[in-house]
Parts: C-alpha cells; structure tokens; sequence
C-alpha cells in the first residue's frame, strides 16, 4: 500500500472514487450516518465516467489502450488501489477555475490556515500513515512551486518540520512557466517567478532537499523523445522517469546499492546550506554497439559506453572528476521572457562548477569491477571534497524503468520507432548541486524583486541573496553585477 496523502482541488481526481476493491466497505452512493439521525438532502454533481482503460481494469479485462485523447485526467491511467484517506479533495478551489484561480502565492498560504485550523491536517491526514510505516527514512512532498500550491506546501512543510525534525524531507518542485504555452502573458510569467521566488525562500528553511523541475521543451531532441506539449499525461511520465529513478536507491532491497533519503540528502548537501538541487537524465533504449561508440564524437555516448563496460556509474563519475552531465536538464530556466536554452545537459566550456552529484544507473549490465569502485567510493569521495571536486555517490542496479501499459509511448529507439508498452528502460539519473544555482537565484532575484510589495520586498532580496551566496564558487572573479537593485 503506497503510504500516500494526495490533495487536489475540486474536480482534480476525475472518475477516481474514494473507495476501490481493496477498500470498498461503503457502497457506491451509500454515506455514513453515524453523526447525523436526521432526514438528509443529497445533492448529486455529475459523476465523470470512468475510461475504457480504468474499465477494462475494473472487469479483469486486457486494459483498453491510452491515448492522448482519451486521457483527460490522472486517474484515467491509474494502476494503484488508494486508502480512502489518501485522496482528500479540497473543495474550496475548482480544478481550473476562471473565477476563483488558484494562482497566487497567498491563496494557498490563505487555504492551509483555514483548513488546518478547522482539521489540524497533520493529525488528520498524515500522522496516521506514518504511525503505520516502521523506521521511516523521510518524506517526499511533490508540488508546484510557481502557483498556490506553493503557498500551501510552505505552510504544510513548516508544521511538517515541527513535528520530525530529524526526517529527510525531499521536496519536488514542479514549476509550468518553462514551456511559455502560447496566451501567457508577460504578467502572468512574472507572478509565477514571484510565487517561486517565495516558495523557494521558505521551502529552503525546512527541506533537506528541494528539487525545482520542468520539461525543457525547447533543449528536447525529438529524435529520441516524441513528447505531446500538450500532454500532461506525456510531461508528467517524463519527469516520473527521472524521479523514479534517482530514489531508487531508497527502494532497493539489495544492500549494496541501498540507501535512505537522509544518505542522498546527506551527500548532496556536504558542502554546506546547498540544498537546492538540479535534476538530469539520460536513457538508452538498446545496448551502444562498441564500434559506433568507438568512434563517437558524443562525449554522452563514449560515456554510456564505458559504463556499460564497467556496470557501474562510479566509474563514469570517476572518469569524469568535473561530474556527469546528463542528456536532459529539467532545471526551470527563471528567464522572464522566451529565450531557447542551447544544450541539453551543459556542455562544452560553459559547464558550472559541481559541488556535489548523486548518479542512479539502471538497466545496465554490471561489470567485475563494480564492487571494486563500489569499496573504493568512501576514499575518494573524502579526497575530492579536499580538493574541491565534486562529492559523488553512485547506485547501480539492473532493474529497468519498467514501462507499463499505462505509460505512453514518448521514449524512441535507435532507429527513431516508438518503444512499446511492456518493456523496460535503461535510464541514468542524477541530482546534483552546481555553481549555476547561483546564477539562477541572482536571476530570479533581480527578476521578480520589484514586482513585490514594499513590506516584503527587501526580506525578499536578502533570502534569496543569502541562498545564492551558499552557491558561489570560491576562486571565482566574476563580477557581481545584478546584486544591487
């Protein structure tokens, strides 16, 4: 059972219901009377049918096969028997709502209070799953970060902290504003930089790890990734691809590859207050051929080679003291208007400084010298923090990213045809804390400062200064124009 707490707003869980066949103890359309003897006035919206791909599961039957259009909401491809005290669906706020958006920094600010001092949240929702799960290693909070459930999560990770001091606490951070869909004025991209810049200064004080996130459109190569803009269903598998796949670690069963939330936090955070990470990733849906890669002038490629030679990504990190750039770069770029990033992963000269990297490598086949990099990895990594390079864990394991049949075809083989349901992926992911944080934040700062309020707009400034200074590489002398507004 996933221990799991998912709230959404009005309309957001589709055809989901709050019970299933592993929880059904109310009938459909049955409510509990036990605080209420009196007549009752049942007022009923339209239910939202469910999908032919969510029916065929209900029937046993072989599932229906998803497409784009016939997936309108989440729970369309859901595989997963939620606890009915899971799915807690606000209803103050309607799922894209013209007149009530929910939007703004303050409104989810605004929401928790309310809530939380009518239920007490916590003890409602969440304690109860954690006073089921036995030695708990952390807690991971997915959220947007550039809207209201920004404002929401804050307040939600402040009572969070309060009560598990001492629990890893990794926040996702999903930000919109990358892919400038077409109608989204410039005022509208400026008030989600604003609502980032106050999630991330308040996230920052009580995360162990906080990880801002988009799909980079513009940096995508279509000739491996057939990825629907449109689509959330294709957007969000993506980014499940790679989260999935950097935690894996904490879901391992095999010792050697097995670590907490707190190790990774830990190893990402060695050189001081920087947890703010940046999330890469790269696949190989088939085997490299040794020739090809043999004379390959794709440094990602020659890469993959030598770790599929070795089986272990400790040797890619190795060989690479600067650290691995990966294929894809999912960091947000905070830019006010549409600029194309070049590059999908960094490369060439303008790479930044790597304080620290955690690399997960799966699907590859492992080498003999796999547990030797493995017994050697303590070593070097207490030699590269002296000599300031980067801090690197790797994991490796041969399970691939399963890809079911609720997963859309977006990942494209060597000779560009869709990768079918059923199958697996070989995929490494990294996380990783570099010198462009604090380029990114300085950004930001200079961005969205004037846009806030007088009363907040100076506290506003110095936190996200403060943050960008934990990032400032030591022998750097760069100028440090854009501090001063």
């Amino acid at each position: 059972m996933p221990r799991t707490v998912i709230y959404d707003l009005k309309g957001g869980f589709g055809s989901m219901a709050k019970t299933n066949a592993l929880y059904n103890n109310l009938e459909e359309g049955q409510t509990p009377q036990a605080l209420w003897n009196g007549p009752t006035v049942l007022q009923k919206q339209p239910t939202i049918p469910q999908s032919a791909y969510q029916q065929s599961l209900d029937a046993g039957l072989e599932p229906a096969p998803l497409s784009t259009d016939s997936v309108r909401y989440w729970s369309d491809f859901n595989r997963v028997f939620y606890h009915p005290r899971s799915v807690v669906q606000l209803n103050e706020y309607e799922l894209n709502s013209s007149i009530m958006p929910f939007e703004r920094y303050a409104t989810g600010e605004d929401l928790f209070a309310s809530l939380d001092k009518e239920f007490d949240l916590l003890d409602r929702d969440l304690r109860p799953f954690i006073e089921e799960a036995d030695q708990m290693q952390g807690i991971q909070v997915l959220t947007g970060i550039d809207d209201a459930w920004g404002g929401f999560a804050v307040k939600y990770l402040e009572r969070v902290r309060d009560e598990y001091g001492k629990t890893a606490v990794f926040v996702w951070g999903n930000e919109h504003g990358d892919s400038f869909k077409p109608g989204q004025t410039r005022e509208k991209r400026l008030l989600r930089l604003a609502n980032k810049a106050r999630t991330l200064t308040e996230v920052y004080k009580y995360a162990s790890v906080v990880v801002p996130f988009t799909v980079p459109f513009a940096t995508l190569d279509p000739t491996k990734l057939a990825l629907d803009a449109g689509s959330q269903w294709h957007t969000t598998a993506l980014l499940a691809t790679a989260m999935e796949s950097v935690t894996l670690p904490s879901r391992l069963r095999d010792k050697a590859n097995r670590d907490t939330l707190g190790t990774l936090a830990d190893t990402l955070n060695a050189m001081g207050k920087q947890n703010v990470a940046s999330l890469g990733m790269s696949f190989a849906p088939q085997p490299i051929d040794e020739e090809e890669e043999e004379g390959s002038t794709d440094l990602r490629q020659r890469q993959l080679g030598k770790q599929k030679q070795s089986g272990h990504a400790a040797v890619m990190a190795k060989e690479n003291p600067e650290g691995v750039f990966l294929d894809i770069n999912f960091t947000p770029s905070d830019q006010l208007d549409y600029i194309r990033r070049r590059g999908g992963g960094g490369g060439g000269d303008n790479r930044p400084r790597m304080f620290s990297q955690v690399i997960t490598s799966r699907g590859y086949e492992v080498g003999d010298e796999a547990q030797e990099a493995e017994e050697a990895e303590e070593d070097e990594r207490f030699r590269r923090k002296s000599s300031y390079e980067p801090v690197t864990r790797s994991y490796h394991t041969s399970l691939r990213f399963p890809l079911l049949d609720s997963f859309p075809q977006i990942f494209k083989d060597g000779n560009g045809e869709l990768l079918k349901r059923g199958g697996g992926l070989n995929v490494t992911s990294s996380l990783s804390t570099d010198a462009s944080v604090c380029k990114r934040l300085k950004l930001l700062r200079t961005t969205v400062v004037r846009s806030i309020g007088m009363e907040d707009r100076e506290q506003l400034g110095n936190e996200l200064a403060e943050m960008a200074d934990e990032y400032h590489e030591g022998w750097s002398s760069g100028s440090d124009d854009g501090d001063d507004d």
